[in-house]
């Protein structure tokens, strides 16, 4: 709720009630240790059901060199699911998906649960995730990435089993951070973030390079970041090269079918 006001509520601002703020805005950067080939990710008829329930089916496409997707759904649990199958987590009812070689890819899921059972404190939580590309990961490194997300000080001593889930988000965006990624998986990234996380995370991702696939309720994140949409139905896929504005718009006035 508090993301999908958030153009309301900046466009309510006039210019007199702003005040210098001591909010902090988080440094969510991210870099591409390499860029992207041309085979990135390929989706053949892909299917999932719930419960007797059909999340998805018959869902085909390719990922293309510059795609920013918003993956969009009338069901939120086909979303989670597909992205859950893409990640190896899930297993496909039916079809099949195939990465690229060259894919470096790091994934926001929308539970995080599983990331926080241990007792460890930050600094050894994120040790875990460095890649085998980063060498020189001294106590000054994590605290880097720690500090990107404002935990500072003795903050990165805090045990992950005590954290808010807004301490919980941030604390898996530096863990992408440090995977060097060109390409990002975000289920409902604005999830638990403040409006200064939300509006550093939107800009990184407008600005960011690679590739990205994203579902969000955030109507700003997906109109400033998506180039392309792809809805999933129980009948297959909605597949559109436009923005989020003018796909909501064409779905009204019934201009949309199945790929």
């Amino acid at each position: 709720k508090q993301a999908t006001s958030r153009k309301k509520a900046l466009d309510k601002l006039v210019f007199e009630d702003i005040t210098p703020s001591n909010r902090k805005y988080p440094g969510i950067i991210f870099k591409q240790l390499r860029e992207v080939g041309n085979q990135i990710l390929n989706v053949e008829k892909l299917s999932k059901s719930f419960d007797g329930r059909v999340l998805f089916d018959n869902v085909s496409f390719s990922v293309n060199k510059g795609d920013k997707i918003a993956i969009v759904a009338d069901d939120q649990m086909a979303i989670t699911a597909f992205f859950e199958v893409i990640n190896g987590n899930l297993t496909p009812d039916k079809g099949r998906f195939e990465w690229g070689t060259t894919v470096s890819k790091a994934y926001l899921p929308n539970d995080n649960t599983q990331y926080f059972q241990s007792d460890l404190n930050l600094m050894d939580w994120l040790r875990q995730y460095v890649p085998p590309h980063v060498t020189d990961v001294d106590e000054p490194f994590l605290r880097g990435f720690l500090g990107k997300m404002l935990f500072s000080g003795d903050e990165v001593l805090k045990k992950t089993s005590v954290l808010s889930g807004g301490e919980k988000v941030r604390c898996m965006i530096s863990r992408m951070m440090l995977q060097d990624p060109n390409l990002v998986i975000l289920d409902e990234p604005t999830n638990h973030l403040d409006l200064e996380s939300i509006q550093a995370f939107n800009e990184s991702m407008e600005n960011f390079k690679g590739i990205v696939l994203i579902s969000s309720h955030d109507h700003t994140f997906l109109q400033t970041v998506a180039n392309r949409i792809i809805e999933l139905t129980p009948k297959g896929v909605v597949d559109k090269l436009m923005t989020f504005d003018e796909f909501l718009e064409n779905k009204k006035a019934g201009k949309l079918q199945l790929a």
